[in-house]
């Protein structure tokens, strides 16, 4: 099961280069809590700061998101 929020961020992941898999989508989760600064597994509060943060910067957020997970 993918956390709450993954299900609206296909498009996000798509263009961040990102495929999401059973195996990595807790290590996702894990980066896009750092993105927002949210203390991991607080998903109301993450999809909350996720979906500003998209409001805000879109791009910048995309951005952010496959700089991080390229440097994994």
């Amino acid at each position: 099961m993918l956390t709450c929020y993954f299900r609206h961020l296909k498009p996000i992941f798509d263009r961040a280069g990102i495929t999401v898999t059973k195996e990595n989508r807790k290590q996702i989760d894990q980066i896009i809590h750092a993105i927002v600064g949210v203390e991991y597994k607080n998903c109301p509060t993450t999809w909350k700061e996720v979906k500003s943060a998209l409001l805000t910067d879109e791009e910048g957020f995309v951005l952010k998101l496959k700089s991080v997970w390229s440097q994994k």
